[in-house]
């Protein structure tokens, strides 16, 4: 079953168990997906939908670390609550020493060194790595095996 599919049937399980938290993040997953097959008029494969859904627990993260600087743990928790909804629709990560061992293997390959090739080394990494592994992890590794 798609990813997209299975989406849709957790949501309607959500509404017969009247699981109105998890209702509405699910909900609000499918409008993003809507959205940009409206916006780029094309169907999303699963890979669209994990950098969609990606994107959305991002912006959990981001949301988190301000409310809980204003001390507004009450808003901290629904974002937490709606980033655990989200994430079970991530594939399993992969480790910060298999994303290393990965991203040493792509510089290799690729030949190359110092800081200057950043930019050609996250672009494979990135192609590769997409929805396995944690962005910023990646970009950490990528600075560190450049640097070496």
């Amino acid at each position: 079953m798609a990813l997209k599919e299975q989406i849709t049937e957790d949501m309607k399980t959500a509404m017969r168990a009247k699981d109105s938290e998890r209702l509405g993040t699910i909900r609000l997953l499918l409008a993003a997906i809507k959205q940009k097959e409206v916006d780029e008029r094309v169907v999303l494969d699963d890979s669209a939908v994990v950098a969609i859904v990606d994107k959305l627990i991002k912006q959990r993260k981001d949301s988190i670390e301000a409310f809980q600087k204003a001390q507004r743990t009450d808003l901290a928790d629904k974002e937490a609550a709606e980033m655990t909804v989200l994430q079970a629709y991530l594939p399993a990560r992969l480790s910060a020493e298999e994303v290393s061992a990965a991203v040493k293997a792509i510089v290799t390959s690729l030949g190359a060194s110092g800081p200057g090739d950043m930019g050609k080394v996250m672009g494979a990494v990135k192609a590769q790595l997409a929805g396995k592994a944690d962005m910023g992890l990646v970009s950490a590794a990528v600075k560190a095996a450049l640097a070496g």
